[in-house]
This record gives C-alpha cells, sequence and structure tokens, in this order.
C-alpha cells in the first residue's frame, strides 16, 4: 500500500503557478493555494514568488546571459510540465508585473507548446482575460477553451481558508484542472 502512494506521488506533474498580483494575501494567491489542495495527488505546485524581482523587459538584457533572475524564472518554466496562471484585473487590463513576465520569455520560447491554464479571477476581469489569452497566443502557449477560466466577483467565491465555497465554481474548476492534466499528459 505504502508503495502505492510513492509511486502515484512520483508520477505527479510539476506545475508552476503565477499569481498575478504581487500582493501578500491576494485572492489569486489564496486561489493557487486552493486549487494546490484540489490537486495535490496530481500536480506538484511550486508558486512563483518573483514577479517583483524581475528586471522591466529590455531587450538590450534578453541575451544568451540573461539576469539572473529572469534565468532562473525561465529555468522553472522549462522544467514544468504546465504552468498555471492566476490573475486579477488592473485598470481594465493586465498587472504589469505579469505582462512583464511574460515579455521575458518571448524570444527565448519557454511557453511555447507548454500546456497552460489561465485562471482570470477579479470583480469583473474580461479586458484582462481577453488580452492575456492574445498574449498566450502570440507566445504559443498550448491552451484551449477548456483550460481558461472567468471567475468573476472572486472575492465572495473564496473565503479566508483558501476554500472555494460557491459550487458553480468549483464544478467548473474541477473541469478546467482535468482538461489541464489531459494537456499536460498528452504533451509527455
Amino acid at each position: 500500500m505504502e508503495q502505492t502512494k510513492e509511486i502515484s506521488m512520483a508520477d505527479r506533474k510539476k506545475v508552476i503557478a503565477i499569481s498575478g498580483s504581487v500582493r501578500r494575501n491576494s485572492a489569486n494567491l489564496r486561489l493557487i493555494k486552493a486549487i494546490d489542495e484540489l490537486t495535490k495527488e496530481k500536480f506538484e505546485t511550486t508558486v512563483f514568488e518573483g514577479l517583483t524581482e524581475l528586471p522591466h523587459f529590455n531587450p538590450d538584457l534578453d541575451t544568451a546571459e540573461p539576469p539572473e533572475a529572469v534565468d532562473n524564472f525561465r529555468k522553472l518554466l522549462k522544467n514544468s510540465d504546465g504552468i498555471l496562471i492566476c490573475t486579477p484585473e488592473y485598470a481594465m487590463g493586465v498587472p504589469g508585473t505579469l505582462k512583464n513576465a511574460l515579455d521575458w520569455t518571448v524570444s527565448s520560447g519557454e511557453f511555447s507548446g507548454k500546456p497552460v491554464a489561465l485562471i482570470t479571477a477579479s470583480t469583473s476581469g474580461l479586458k484582462a482575460h481577453e488580452s492575456l489569452l492574445d498574449t498566450l497566443q502570440v507566445i504559443d502557449a498550448r491552451i484551449n477553451e477548456e483550460t481558461q477560466y472567468l471567475i468573476s466577483f472572486i472575492q465572495v467565491k473564496l473565503n479566508s481558508e483558501n476554500k472555494i465555497t460557491d459550487e458553480q465554481t468549483m464544478t467548473d474548476l474541477q473541469k478546467l484542472l482535468g482538461a489541464f492534466q489531459e494537456q499536460m499528459e498528452s504533451v509527455n
């Protein structure tokens, strides 16, 4: 019995989770924690917490030896089976720190063909969601209708213990996570 658990834990998919909000207790970070709890038997989730450490994108620095923070970020992405992005919408758009991080991957291609699950969780979120989908398509991320989800009014659907309290949101998230897992399995 113990050996079976070890084998299944070894088969977990490596997921890098990125919160578009850099707030310590943001709804999007709490949502990542809720998803981690839901998927801990299937995914080994690492939360990338270095958005604010990435320098402003500058093509002059985008060389074979980029800044250390950029190099570390790229390695994390490259060594993952999939990428989960949970982000709010700021001023009808994508948070600047998240867009900056994505810009650092345009020339190096870490998102190219990589399974991505995108969850935009905000008051509205529609504009940021659409913009992020455009960016993810440009950088050739592997994303489809089943691996993207817009959660409006996230604050009333997630409690302070990182539990999803809205039944429809939970059902939709479970579908997304199943599709995300299938995508990662089909790549490897």
